[in-house]
């Protein structure tokens, strides 16, 4: 059938993680604790880097768009599936569906950039300890967010406008519990070969990039730290770099672990299981990694909350 036979959508219907009706007030339950405990752990975090002077330091500077970029990432669709589950209406306007795209592109994005950004901030601090605050200046601690950050608005922009000139008349069910793109690209009835084209140019850019970057800044960091003659000076080193890599292989252990299974497992259940690890469990987590391995946070959390909450007498 050709294309201009058919009736274009203009609205599409995301099925979520279950069609179940036993299971959508677990799932609500669930996600809204999950949402609740992102946002509010990105903001003491936030709070508690933004409130003492002595964080003001290059590696809190990028822990708190860290923590700022985690509570949006959540944001871009946990309030959207929760009012699904809510309401019992699994519908999402075009328009809403290819911001909701852009926005989860972009903030997933700028997350790896990030945790690349970190490890650079590790690797001056560890193998340049006497020059950090020179060489992370305000200026380079500024190009280095602001650098990754035009680059993910530019690669979430040319996938959101390349959508939007697609027609889609291959039903309006999305498999899937927010719009991605390769679940809405199987529903089009245009020519998707400049967008598959796209998928894979940027994902191979935006993959390799921050991975090889953190690599490299370990593998440097690692064999400084090998020179260090004392056992006491190596921990002290690589104790610094605890809750980065805990957050790394977090983050990258689950892209591996889900897009290195066997074929037999659905290529929508492994996008799912991806997007609900690096988009709702590990924003939620990091809060608690960044706050339980590091005794500055935890202090400064401390003086937060008695502050908020004093002390009865």
């Amino acid at each position: 059938m050709e294309p201009e036979n058919q009736t274009a959508v203009s609205e599409f219907h995301l099925l979520g993680l279950s069609e179940k009706p036993e299971h959508q007030t677990l799932l609500f339950g669930l996600f809204l604790s999950m949402y609740l405990v992102t946002v509010i752990g990105n903001l003491l975090i936030i709070l508690a880097i933004v409130s003492e002077s002595h964080l003001h330091t290059p590696m809190y500077f990028f822990l708190f768009i860290l923590s700022l970029v985690d509570a949006f990432f959540s944001s871009t669709t946990v309030p959207k599936m929760l009012a699904n589950l809510w309401t019992q209406s699994r519908a999402i306007p075009f328009a809403g569906c290819l911001v909701q795209m852009f926005a989860f592109h972009l903030f997933g994005t700028m997350d790896s950039f990030l945790l690349a950004v970190m490890a650079i901030d590790r690797f001056v601090a560890i193998v340049y300890p006497l020059h950090y605050l020179v060489i992370m200046s305000p200026r380079v601690c500024g190009l280095l967010v602001g650098g990754p950050w035009l680059i993910t608005n530019i690669q979430a922009l040319v996938h959101t406008c390349l959508m939007a000139q697609l027609t889609f008349c291959r039903g309006s069910e999305i498999s899937h519990f927010f719009c991605d793109l390769m679940p809405l690209l199987k529903l089009s009835c245009s020519d998707t070969h400049t967008n598959k084209l796209v998928i894979f140019a940027f994902g191979i850019l935006m993959g390799i990039s921050p991975l090889s970057c953190i690599l490299l800044s370990y593998t440097c960091i690692f064999w400084a730290v090998f020179k260090i003659p004392s056992t006491q000076g190596k921990w002290k080193a690589l104790s610094t770099c605890g809750s980065h890599l805990t957050v790394v292989s977090l983050f990258y252990g689950t892209i591996f672990t889900v897009y290195l299974q066997p074929t037999s497992l659905a290529s929508s259940q492994k996008d799912k299981a991806a997007a609900l690890m690096c988009g709702v469990v590990i924003p939620m987590l990091n809060p608690f990694i960044y706050s339980l391995r590091n005794k500055d946070i935890k202090v400064s959390l401390k003086k937060l909350l008695s502050r908020t909450v004093p002390s009865r007498s």
